[in-house]
């Protein structure tokens, strides 16, 4: 038997040295308000050490199967229930073609 994936619209980031807040506010949502936190000073004062952690090591992602960790050059993809998976480039592209939106046009 045989079957084909459902076409789908995903929402996805790609992790690089230099976007590292962007993915985690991805991941985070709404929840991660820096400017307006309590752990606004905390944020700031550790988010350097943090990022540093993350371009050597990886970003580590809570996924349905258990933790997993994105590295750089990887891509962060948020399933049709809301959940998040890193992906590896090559499988990405095999998997997924990118749309452009009216400010990327």
């Amino acid at each position: 038997m045989k079957a084909r994936k459902k076409p789908i619209v995903i929402e996805y980031k790609e992790l690089r040295s230099d976007n590292i807040l962007e993915v985690v506010k991805f991941l985070e949502g709404e929840k991660l308000d820096v400017k307006n936190s309590v752990i606004s000073d905390m944020f700031e004062q550790y988010f350097e050490e943090y990022e540093a952690i993350a371009q050597e090591k990886g970003l580590r992602i809570v996924t349905l199967e258990g933790t997993m960790t994105a590295d750089i050059g990887d891509f962060i993809i948020q399933g049709v229930d809301g959940e998040f998976y890193p992906c590896k480039p090559d499988i990405f592209h095999k998997t997924y073609d990118i749309l452009l939106e009216e400010e990327d046009k």
